[in-house]
């Protein structure tokens, strides 16, 4: 028999907040989280806007000499971590370790370290370089690091599967406790690649936006869309097996009730143009949760800005959902926070978990010129108040990956 599984913790970094509580305040309101680029000098870079943490201070989280040895993504899992786990108000000492784990993404870990050292070496020879190097680069050290912060001596994996990896990481943390290999799992995504080489490879290959308005930059479902937006931080949930959180009176915030997987198998970098591996993931989590699609209330968007994704998104919808793709209501809050690859899913998990509980969908925010491709309810610019009782989130990543997760109320 399957077991239930619940989120009894959350933990965020965002360009549009630092905690959960923040992030969902100015995404209630439809704040903007994209600024100029300040990480380096963009004098000669066609892309000038990310989604930074303008007000992250390592410091402040760290003593001197951990922030100093720690890579920026991997201070992110940390701090969303530590969030997600004292709200979920786990005391682990009581706990049995080896039945709790960890599974949170980075779609490429340490890019920035990777960079710095490359320099060093080339400057002073490649034996030089920081001892460190390796394991501040890799992207598995975020979520070896939270399970050696909190003793979690269960199953502790990074799934790296791009843009699909945090919702790819819920979803089989997910499965952990459902399938009975764990009570607890402490999962997400974490990212920080907002660097000369990480905007340089994705303005390459033209998937960013070069928009020179902030406010125009990210745009998803707009027919002026003109590519993505870098974002950066970090996503965490707590899941927990339902009995296991009842016993020991934790709050719920929430219950995962399906989890879909595709994959393309089409190309490196775009999707099926008919949208058809996307649908396939999204019929594959409404039959695990066992729910009809005109049960979904909302859908958090995968919703990039960039014009393939959002046309494919569209179609994915529609085939999915049948008639009723007409009647949900369907938002990208990378409108607010840009794209946080591989961190992603973990803050849109988190955003739809709060769009559940409080009835409120997030808007789309900068939409002004309507794209006939993309003529779906894309709650444009203002949020809207609407009790829903089920939600997806969806994740759609280059090698075709594709993830959705449905989270339900259990009041």
């Amino acid at each position: 028999m399957k077991r239930r599984v619940v989120v009894t913790g959350m933990g965020a970094l965002s360009p549009i907040g630092e905690t959960v509580s923040s992030m969902w305040e100015k995404a209630r309101q439809g704040v903007c989280g994209i600024e100029e680029i300040t990480h380096y000098d963009t004098s000669d870079f066609k892309v000038k806007y990310a989604g930074e943490l303008k007000t992250y201070d390592a410091e402040a989280h760290f003593d001197k000499m951990t922030a100093r040895r720690t890579a920026r993504f991997a201070q992110f899992a940390l701090v969303a971590a530590r969030e997600a786990v004292a709200e979920s108000g786990l005391d682990f000492a009581a706990e049995d370790r080896t039945r709790c784990g960890v599974n949170i993404s980075s779609g490429i870990g340490g890019l920035p370290v990777i960079e710095a050292e490359h320099s060093k070496g080339l400057d002073k020879g490649f034996e030089r370089v920081s001892p460190l190097f390796v394991p501040m680069a890799i992207s598995n050290m975020a979520a070896g690091l939270v399970a050696i912060e909190f003793g979690l001596k269960g199953s502790c994996t990074c799934v790296v599967t791009a843009c699909a990896s945090a919702s790819n990481a819920i979803g089989e943390a997910f499965r952990q406790i459902r399938d009975g290999y764990a009570e607890v799992m402490v999962t997400g995504g974490s990212e920080s690649c907002i660097s000369e080489l990480g905007i340089g490879g994705f303005t390459s290959m033209k998937a960013l936006s070069e928009a020179e308005d902030p406010g125009r930059a990210s745009i998803p479902f707009d027919q002026e869309r003109g590519g993505f937006v870098m974002g950066e931080g970090a996503g965490v949930l707590v899941l927990e097996e339902y009995d296991h959180a009842v016993k020991r009176g934790a709050k719920i915030l929430g219950e995962v009730v399906g989890y879909g997987v595709s994959c393309d198998a089409h190309h490196m970098t775009a999707p099926l143009s008919d949208g058809s591996g996307a649908a396939s993931c999204m019929t594959a989590a409404m039959e695990d949760a066992g729910l009809t699609p005109e049960q979904i209330g909302y859908i958090n968007a995968h919703g990039t800005g960039t014009p393939m994704n959002d046309r494919c998104e569209t179609l994915a919808v529609k085939t999915a959902f049948g008639p009723a793709a007409t009647q949900v209501a369907m938002s990208s809050t990378k409108s607010m926070t840009g794209h946080l690859l591989g961190a992603s899913g973990g803050i849109e998990a988190i955003l739809t978990l709060k769009a559940l509980a409080d009835g409120f969908l997030p808007p789309t925010i900068g939409y002004r010129i309507p794209d006939p491709d993309c003529d779906l309810d894309i709650v444009p610019n203002v949020g809207r108040q609407k009790p829903i009782r089920y939600a997806m989130s969806n994740s759609l990543g280059f090698g075709g990956h594709n993830a959705s997760l449905i989270f339900g109320r259990t009041d």
